[in-house]
């Protein structure tokens, strides 16, 4: 496989950004290599600047539902910019996305429109402090929530903790604002809410852990959260920027059938472009300001061109069965994969929800929190990774990442892949 351009644009870019990339699981650390600089994809398809060609199940992390450069969402996105890029300015556009989303999810009734999953989420946590006059939240290891400053903390070494920043420049006053306790475990949360009696303005989880490997929780112990928060005045905040619109229209809240306090989506309601949202209901959000007390703001929030990828983007998504076909091409992909590699009885494991999946070096029939994935099985994905790229399949540069099936993926693509996979896997299993 040719390198060389890639390689000479790695370099380059080393002198304008750190590390040379502008995220930094661009830069192919885990996996090790020269990071692919992407030139253009259809489909389901991406072509890098060497001209390799690959099946991607990246999707630039999950919005792609539809694959690259949907014909609909291109078209959307062209009608739109021959009026205008963006104004500062309420559009009608904006009024038909949250139109398409609230009349289609009954979970939420009024929504803000931001820029990011990140921003949705800072300015939803910004609601639940507001709106509960507490100032401490808590959260669990191994669910990401994006960059903000209050999120940017890792679990100590106690059953509940404040924890530890997980980033420089972040003041450990903000530190002590976020209590941090393990996935999957009641006991931990109880003591948590006994500890910080009246305190905690909201628990935020994502309800489908997406970030950190697939750590698929139970029904139960979700609905424990949903109890627990109401029996203490406390908002359940489900983040939703990955999995959102990924295994429904409604997502973690309608698959399983529990009602959040407040929700956030991402980038997959804007087609792929930047933008994110977070909704509750009318009481909560109307704390907002310009109605309520609770600031925020931004220039880009409700930008035409992302409403109108959006407005296509998640008008194909409702069509009958669409949800339904993505998920037998998921369990398609998953079952061929196992039958070529012919190794369903060692250390590996697909884990899946709806077009979403996860590979695993492990023997365990679940994974339900960060401290039961092998950090030390990640040496397997970096082989299995570098094979993959050699064979035309492209996945996230991390073990620690999903893999998302999108509808312009064949059957044609699902079975090369698997293939690619059963080869692979010889290699990495010797």
């Amino acid at each position: 496989m040719k390198r060389e351009k890639s390689e000479a644009l790695f370099e380059k870019a080393k002198k304008y950004f750190p590390g040379g990339v502008n995220s930094p699981v661009r830069a192919f650390r885990s996996v090790g290599g020269t990071p692919l600089f992407i030139q253009k994809g259809k489909g389901s398809h991406i072509w890098d600047a060497d001209g390799n060609e690959f099946i991607d199940y990246c999707g630039s992390w999950g919005p792609l539902i539809l694959g690259h450069a949907n014909d609909k969402v291109n078209d959307a996105i062209k009608k739109t910019v021959e009026n205008g890029c963006t104004f500062g300015a309420p559009t009608a556009l904006e009024n038909e996305l949250a139109e398409l989303i609230l009349n289609n999810n009954k979970y939420i009734q009024k929504i803000r429109f931001v820029s990011s999953g990140t921003e949705a989420v800072m300015s939803a946590i910004r609601l639940a402090r507001g709106y509960t006059q507490r100032n401490k939240i808590l959260k669990f290891e191994g669910c990401y929530h994006g960059h903000s400053d209050s999120l940017l903390v890792k679990a100590g070494s106690g059953l509940v903790t404040f924890g530890n920043t997980s980033s420089a420049g972040v003041p450990e006053s903000f530190v002590n604002e976020t209590i941090v306790v393990s996935l999957n475990n009641e006991d931990a949360v109880k003591q948590a809410f006994a500890e910080f009696k009246d305190q905690i303005a909201c628990v935020i989880i994502e309800p489908i852990p997406a970030n950190n490997g697939l750590l698929l929780q139970r029904k139960e112990y979700l609905q424990f959260l949903r109890n627990i928060c109401t029996e203490n005045k406390t908002l359940l905040f489900f983040d939703e920027v990955i999995n959102g619109f990924r295994i429904g229209f409604e997502g973690a809240a309608g698959y399983y059938g529990i009602q959040p306090d407040i929700i956030t989506y991402g980038k997959i309601i804007g087609g792929g472009l930047p933008v994110g949202m977070y909704g509750a209901s009318a009481e909560i959000m109307a704390h907002i300001s310009p109605e309520g007390n609770v600031y925020q703001a931004g220039t880009l929030s409700g930008n035409p061109v992302a409403m109108a990828a959006g407005i296509a983007q998640l008008t194909e998504c409702l069509k009958p069965n669409f949800y339904t076909e993505l998920e037998r091409k998921t369990k398609f992909l998953i079952d061929s994969i196992y039958q070529t590699s012919k190794i369903q009885n060692s250390k590996f494991k697909i884990f899946s929800v709806g077009s979403i999946f996860w590979i695993a070096f492990t023997d365990a029939e679940f994974v339900r929190s960060a401290e039961e994935i092998d950090a030390d099985s990640m040496k397997y994905f970096r082989i299995l990774h570098k094979e993959l790229l050699d064979r035309g399949i492209y996945l996230g540069p991390s073990g620690y990442e999903v893999g998302f099936v999108c509808e312009a993926h064949t059957e044609a693509d699902l079975i090369r892949t698997a293939i690619a996979f059963g080869e692979a896997l010889e290699i990495v299993m010797k």
